[in-house]
C-alpha cells in the first residue's frame, strides 16, 4: 500500500470494511452502497440540472440527467456513462463529479443511465448507451449543445460502454463522435494481465470482484470474445475517434487500458495516455475521497477538449 496517496488509503479502507460483493445477490449489494453513498457533501453548483427520459423500444425507457454550466452556450457535449461493472451504479452516484465535468470543461454533460445486469445483461446496457447518443444528436440543440462536438465518456464499465459507442457509431454510420474518454475503462474480459495479480486483493476493485462483475454481465462464452464486450479483442479499431486514456496505477485494469491504447494507436487512432500515480481503481466516481484529484482529471479533460479543434 506504499504507492497509495493518503485519500486511497483512506478510501482502500472504507471499502475494505465492506462485505464481499462477490458472496452477495447484486440487488442487495446496491442497496448498501446507495446508504453509502448517502454521505452530507458540498457539491458543485451548475446552471442547470435536468432529468429526462428517453425511448430506448417501443415499450422501454431510461433516464437522462442534463449537466448545464454556467455561461450562453452552445456548448460541447460530454455524454458520461458511469461505471460499476455494468451492475452498479446510477445517476446519483454519478452526479458529484459530473457537476465538476460539467463546471470545468465548460460543456453539458449528459449521463446515461442505462439498465444494469443481470437483470438486462449484454448486450441491453451498450444498446441502451447507443440510444443516448442517438437522442443527443437528434436533440443536441434542445439542450443548448454542439452536435459537432460531441464526446464519450466513461470510467471503468462506462468506459468501457464509450468506445462500444464509438465502435457501434462507426460500424452503423450513426452520429458522428468527436473523441472518447477512456478513464480505467474495461477493455477486456480474460482476467489475465499481470495488473490482475498485483492488485488481486487489498485495492478495492478486485480480481474476484472484476470477474464477478463480468460474469453478471454476459449471456455466455461466446459474449466473452465479441468486440463490442471486449473491445480490446476487436480485429478493427481503425477509424475510432481519437482518445484520452486515463489509467489508475493501482489497479487491476491499468494493463487493458494501456493494452487498448497501443492498439488504438496501432490503428492510426490519436491517442494521449495518462496513469494517475498513487490512485486506485473508482477513484473518479468518489467524489467524498477524491474530490481534488476528480477536479485535476476534469481539468486534463478540458485541456484535452481544447486540442480537439487543432
Amino acid at each position: 500500500m506504499a504507492k497509495l496517496v493518503p485519500e486511497a488509503q483512506e478510501y482502500v479502507a472504507a471499502f475494505n470494511q465492506l462485505p464481499d460483493f462477490t458472496t452477495m445477490d447484486p440487488i442487495d449489494v446496491r442497496a448498501i452502497l446507495d446508504q453509502a453513498k448517502n454521505l452530507e457533501m458540498e457539491l458543485a453548483s451548475v446552471a442547470s440540472v435536468k432529468d429526462r427520459d428517453i425511448s430506448v423500444s417501443p415499450s422501454d425507457y431510461i433516464r437522462l440527467r442534463i449537466f448545464t454550466p454556467e455561461g450562453n452556450g452552445p456548448f460541447p457535449i460530454i455524454i458520461y456513462y458511469h461505471g460499476g461493472g455494468w451492475v452498479l451504479g446510477n445517476l446519483d452516484g454519478a452526479d458529484p463529479s459530473c457537476r465538476v465535468l460539467a463546471n470545468k470543461t465548460n460543456s453539458v454533460v449528459v449521463s446515461v443511465d442505462y439498465r444494469l445486469a443481470p437483470e438486462f445483461k449484454f448486450p441491453i446496457p451498450a444498446e441502451d448507451s447507443y440510444a443516448a447518443l442517438e437522442w443527443v444528436k437528434n436533440n443536441a440543440s434542445n439542450i443548448n449543445g454542439n452536435d459537432s462536438e460531441i464526446i464519450v465518456a466513461g470510467d471503468s464499465a462506462g468506459g468501457n460502454l464509450a468506445t462500444v459507442v464509438a465502435m457501434m457509431s462507426r460500424d452503423r454510420k450513426g452520429p458522428d463522435i468527436a473523441a472518447q474518454v477512456l478513464l480505467y475503462p474495461v477493455t477486456d474480459l480474460s482476467y489475465n494481465t499481470e495488473t490482475y495479480y498485483e492488485f488481486a486483493e487489498g485495492y478495492a476493485l478486485n480480481r474476484n470482484l472484476m470477474k464477478w462483475f463480468g460474469n453478471h454481465y454476459i449471456r455466455n462464452e461466446e459474449d466473452r470474445t465479441n468486440p463490442y464486450a471486449a473491445p480490446l479483442i476487436s480485429v478493427d479499431l481503425h477509424d475510432l475517434p481519437q482518445a484520452f486514456i486515463i489509467t489508475a496505477e493501482n489497479d487491476v485494469l491499468r494493463d487493458e487500458g494501456i493494452a487498448y491504447a497501443e492498439r488504438l494507436m496501432e490503428a492510426e487512432v490519436k491517442v494521449i495516455y495518462k496513469n494517475e500515480n498513487g490512485l486506485v481503481h473508482g477513484y473518479f466516481s468518489n467524489y467524498a475521497f477524491f474530490k481534488e484529484r476528480i477536479e485535476k482529471t476534469c481539468e486534463s479533460i478540458r485541456d484535452f477538449i481544447s486540442t480537439l479543434e487543432q
